[in-house]
């Protein structure tokens, strides 16, 4: 009943700046998180950050803490993901996803968007 649809991708710079915006829309929506994830080619699909919905606490991957910021318009139900000193390794293409608690700070991650392309040239 969740749509996603992620915006925002591109070809930039390394070194560039992007942002990522995934909208939702469906009957209800009512996530414990919103997360970013992103899949390179010839790679396994790897998570990059996450929001929780109510408290805005956010987590990141380590390859991209201090660089990316995640946020929340709950208001507009968008989630967004600010990724600034890219790298051409950011390269992928990402993913948002609507979450479920089911561990303490741990989701799972039942509704996907379709992704949109970042690339990052060097």
């Amino acid at each position: 009943q969740v749509q996603l649809v992620e915006s925002g991708g591109g070809l930039v710079q390394a070194g560039g700046s992007l942002r990522l915006s995934c909208a939702a829309s469906g009957r209800s929506f009512s996530p414990d998180a919103m997360g970013w994830f992103r899949q390179a080619p010839g790679k396994e699909r790897e998570f990059v950050a996450r929001i929780t919905w109510i408290g805005g606490s956010t987590y990141y991957a380590d390859s991209v803490k201090g660089r990316f910021a995640i946020s929340r318009a709950n208001a507009e139900n968008t989630v967004s993901l600010q990724m600034n000193s890219l790298k051409p390794e950011d390269t992928a293409v990402y993913y948002c996803a609507y979450g479920r608690l089911k561990v303490p700070r741990r989701y799972e991650y039942i509704y996907w968007g379709q992704g949109t392309q970042v690339t990052v040239s060097s």
